[in-house]
């Protein structure tokens, strides 16, 4: 039987027939930079929720930077997920599934911004002796997320065009 009976020719299709998600969306036009914006800074809320909450956690009851740094990159990815989990529920998906999906959207994308953030804080002179009411803690912090955000766009918008990340979510609400 001929092959192309079970299934259609498609222009992004190698001669091996897998796909080539690469051309598939440049096929529907790509992913603009603005979606790419949009599924980095909904990565970025659930971060900078977690991460201050981590760091004012850990400051405020005198732990050391280790430890103050492991609970601020826990609960950024907690709230990080939470906010991709919630969606997808509300979108009708079950509880596993919705798992499922909020750890194959954000996992990526948490953890580029989180390694940027927290080396952006942790090589900035004396943010780490910093206290919360000095205005280099905020400044590193918010620096960091500044360009955990510049670099993790590009990341997205890579990994959505290839069906990954991000697009793993927009393909439940849609």
């Amino acid at each position: 039987m001929d092959h192309d009976q079970h299934h259609p020719p498609h222009s992004d299709r190698h001669d091996d027939g897998h796909h080539d998600h690469a051309s598939s969306a440049a096929g529907h036009g790509g992913v603009s930079w603005a979606m790419a914006m949009k599924a980095t800074l909904h990565c970025l809320t659930g971060c900078a929720i977690g991460e201050i909450l981590g760091m004012v956690i850990g400051t405020a009851l005198g732990w050391g930077n280790v430890p103050t740094m492991v609970v601020a990159i826990v609960l950024a990815f907690l709230f990080g997920y939470s906010f991709t989990l919630f969606a997808v529920r509300r979108a009708g998906l079950g509880l596993r599934a919705a798992v499922k999906v909020a750890l194959a959207a954000d996992t990526v994308s948490i953890a580029v911004m989180e390694l940027v953030d927290n080396a952006v804080v942790a090589l900035t002179p004396g943010a780490m002796e910093a206290q919360l009411s000095d205005g280099l803690f905020w400044a590193a912090l918010l620096g960091g997320f500044a360009i955990a955000f510049l670099i993790t766009t590009p990341v997205n918008k890579w990994m959505i065009g290839r069906g990954k990340g991000h697009a793993v979510a927009h393909a439940q609400h849609a």
